[in-house]
């Protein structure tokens, strides 16, 4: 039964309408060229006062401790700022794990928020985003934007509330996989048209945007593949792969087309986690 303190607090998952890769850095890490959007699916997470620190998890089996981007947040925050008491956190998982939809920072992120207004502090947020992983403050930004540097440079964008289905295959990929594949291919692409992208958002149209991962990913997972294929195949257009994969989206006409597009495809691919949504803009 839910603590009556407790308050529920959604956790959006993301895609990303286009996501370059422009070199490897000298520190390792990548330069990237993405329009990132929050989406009207995702976790919830319930979270009420407490004399300790606890989190439990339901709907995946992830650990509750500092193995845990929600267990680390939640620490990060109460040690900046200051709070000896703790926070009793439920994280509902309804999104696949591993699956380019960012679920895990997202949660990060949503920690943060509440526990920011549990026990308002001087504390900097986005600071502390950024230590947790490089997509954090993105939900803590909490709209669209194009992100570039890492992925910590954000300039949020309007962007047209569109409707798209999410298809994973149930398989995992490893963004320190991809990004190596695509570092072994040279596999570099330019900066995004995102003015186009956007104008096409707006307008119905094949979206020119790409994913400098999707094509060593989906090299080496068929599924991958198969995703692709199959959005298309259920009347939707511009399909891509989100992130590091392996969930996959195509566009809609409006959400009614993209709710009987959903349920076309999970009756002909029953294994697959399928999903309408929106963007949140």
């Amino acid at each position: 039964m839910s603590d009556p303190a407790a308050v529920t607090y959604f956790a959006p998952a993301k895609v990303n309408l286009g996501l370059s890769v422009r070199d490897l850095r000298s520190d390792g890490y990548h330069e990237l060229h993405s329009l990132m959007v929050p989406l009207s699916v995702g976790d919830d997470l319930e979270i009420a006062p407490s004399d300790t620190l606890t989190l439990r998890v339901e709907g995946a089996d992830l650990p509750t401790d500092e193995g845990n981007l929600v267990f680390r947040a939640a620490r990060a925050y109460l040690d900046a700022a200051g709070v000896s008491g703790g926070a009793a956190i439920t994280l509902h998982k309804r999104l696949p794990l591993a699956s380019g939809l960012g679920g895990g920072s997202s949660d990060a992120a949503t920690t943060l928020m509440a526990l920011a207004r549990l026990y308002p502090a001087g504390v900097d947020l986005p600071g502390l985003a950024l230590r947790l992983g490089a997509d954090v403050p993105f939900f803590l930004l909490g709209r669209a934007a194009v992100a570039s540097g890492v992925g910590e440079v954000l300039s949020p964008t309007p962007v047209p509330r569109v409707a798209l289905v999410l298809l994973n295959p149930g398989v995992a990929v490893s963004a320190r996989d991809a990004y190596a594949w695509l570092d072994a291919e040279e596999g570099f692409t330019p900066a995004l048209d995102v003015e186009a992208i956007l104008a096409a958002l707006s307008n119905g149209r094949p979206v020119p945007y790409l994913n400098a991962l999707q094509d060593p990913v989906a090299a080496r997972h068929a599924p991958i593949r198969e995703a692709l294929a199959a959005l298309t195949g259920a009347g939707l257009h511009s399909a891509l792969m989100s992130g590091s994969g392996s969930t996959c989206f195509a566009l809609a006409r409006d959400a009614a087309h993209a709710h009987d597009a959903a349920q076309l495809l999970a009756a002909r691919h029953p294994g697959c986690w399928v999903q309408p949504a929106q963007v949140l803009g």
